[in-house]
């Protein structure tokens, strides 16, 4: 038995108990019955997860996946794939989109490279998870064999292993960089949909009409060259997934594995996390929503999974950038569960 199954197994049910002494605690604070909406079910999730009322999330890291695309060559994306390995140095910098807002969210991030197409030094402070130098253009061949899209997966394992060897992590966001990287995340919601290719396709980084047809296209060629089956998603994230994707995937079972909340980004984290949740469906209750992005194919993801998303803020970056903003949110909801007073404490009876 590989890691990944191995790790499938680990995952346990958060407390039911604690879940529904949250709901109840919720219930009965001196405020209306649920007046502060989503962010009630947040704080009565986390409590299942620890299995405790008063949850503190000191750790907290946003882990950005990085990989190159094959697909590039239909002219999917407005920029060269050249621009990923030079976005990997401004994350370890410090100075890209992600860093800024993890930072103000009192996160962590750390790059975890999946399959770039550049050779990294061995001492740059990255996962050095490298499957292989990008995959292939979907739309003429697979993306990767089998075995590396399980070794994709298995590096996201990897890297929470890793993580929690170091001490204690109470929340991951899941984020993403690579140039093309919208194409295969919506081929793949395209696959578990069924949902037409054009109303799915999303303009990525900013592409023009002719692009945008090309996309759809590319999407379209590689769908109908593969066909891949829904039931398998080891055989869609292997014939038009992307390495980074797997990798993302990872995390989340390895999060949900570890007992750690894991909260997903964009469109691209999103396909992670339903690769992820097909493979294992156990994971699916330590999954967070950060936000809804501007890309068609995103909502549809949601929509597949059951989560609700926490922001609405037009954002189509990706990084784990909506995952740092939402991080925010998250602490908010366990200190509304914890610290707002029931009608009980304050001596208000049958207030409800």
């Amino acid at each position: 038995m590989g890691l990944l199954e191995k790790t499938i197994q680990r995952i346990q049910a958060p407390d039911a108990a604690a879940y529904e002494a949250a709901k109840d605690r919720l219930r009965n604070q001196a405020r209306p019955a649920g007046s502060l909406g989503i962010l009630e079910d947040v704080g009565a999730r986390l409590a299942g997860i620890f299995g405790k009322i008063d949850v503190r999330l000191e750790k907290k890291i946003v882990i950005t996946c990085a990989g190159d695309h094959g697909i590039c060559a239909e002219g999917v994306s407005l920029f060269p794939q050249e621009v990923t390995p030079q976005m990997v140095y401004n994350f370890v910098g410090g100075g890209a989109s992600v860093s800024v807002l993890a930072r103000h969210a009192g996160a962590e991030v750390r790059v975890a490279d999946l399959g770039v197409n550049w050779d990294f030094a061995p001492d740059l402070p990255i996962y050095h998870k490298k499957v292989r130098k990008g995959t292939g253009n979907f739309a003429v061949e697979p993306a990767m064999t089998r075995d590396e899209a399980v070794r994709s997966i298995e590096a996201g394992i990897e890297i929470v292993d890793e993580l929690t060897a170091e001490g204690p992590v109470h929340l991951i966001g899941t984020g993403d960089m690579g140039i093309g990287n919208t194409t295969p995340s919506t081929a793949i919601i395209a696959a578990y949909s069924g949902i037409p290719v054009p109303e799915l396709t999303g303009r990525g980084t900013g592409i023009d009409d002719d692009g945008l047809r090309k996309k759809i296209a590319a999407i379209e060629k590689g769908l109908a060259l593969h066909r891949p089956d829904p039931k398998d998603p080891l055989g869609v994230l292997e014939k038009v997934g992307g390495l980074e994707i797997g990798g993302l995937a990872g995390l989340v079972i390895g999060a949900a594995a570890h007992g750690i909340p894991a909260v997903c980004d964009g469109l691209i984290a999103t396909a992670g996390a339903l690769i992820a949740c097909e493979l294992a469906p156990a994971a699916r209750p330590y999954l967070f929503a950060s936000h809804n992005s501007v890309e068609a194919g995103h909502r549809y993801m949601l929509d597949h999974l059951g989560l609700r998303p926490l922001l609405h803020l037009e954002f189509r970056l990706g990084e784990g950038t909506g995952a740092a903003l939402a991080m925010e949110l998250i602490d908010a909801a366990t200190r509304i569960l914890a610290e707002i007073k029931t009608f009980a404490e304050v001596g208000i009876g049958d207030a409800q």
